[in-house]
């Protein structure tokens, strides 16, 4: 029998990794969360993931290694304060394994970029039954205007071409 699950914005979040930077942790009590996945006999047969992250949100938790290296300076936060992602396809490969593909918005720039989401299970907690998504996936930085390089003269400090990116889902029927 096929279910249709919806994404629990509350226990859902986002994380942002860059080589000698930036690590953001978008938490989704404050950012927006939208979607489903259908499962049928305890596997995914499709999904829809849709995200909205203020990354100018004053609650979001940073860890920096340079001030100088801040998201304002490489993301321009204040002009352009919201990262989405909108899925447009998604693929089945096996049991756990599937890809999903959308149009990813940072800086008013649209790119289609294809990610591999991981069906991790499903659980009970408290009653209600929740199942648990992974989305992993790498972008080139400079294919959405993030050309902002530091150079420390006395550590020698330079971003990472790529960054990271990795979703935690949770859905609940």
């Amino acid at each position: 029998m096929k279910t249709k699950w919806t994404v629990d914005s509350s226990q859902s979040d986002v994380l942002i990794k860059m080589r000698h930077s930036i690590i953001a942790y978008l938490a989704g009590s404050k950012n927006k969360f939208n979607g489903h996945i259908d499962i049928e006999n305890n596997q995914i047969e499709d999904a829809s993931i849709e995200f909205l992250l203020d990354v100018n949100n004053k609650d979001t938790k940073l860890e920096q290694i340079d001030t100088h290296l801040g998201l304002n300076d490489l993301f321009d936060i204040k002009e352009f304060p919201i990262i989405s992602f909108k899925s447009t396809s998604f693929e089945k490969v096996n049991k756990n394994i599937n890809f999903l593909k959308g149009n990813l918005t940072i800086k008013n720039i649209t790119k289609v970029v294809e990610l591999d989401a991981e069906f991790i299970g499903i659980n009970t907690y408290d009653g209600d039954q929740k199942a648990a998504f992974e989305i992993t996936g790498q972008i080139n930085r400079k294919d959405f205007g993030l050309n902002f390089n530091s150079f420390n003269q006395t550590g020698g400090l330079a971003l990472g071409q790529d960054i990271k990116l990795m979703a935690n889902l949770e859905f609940t029927v």
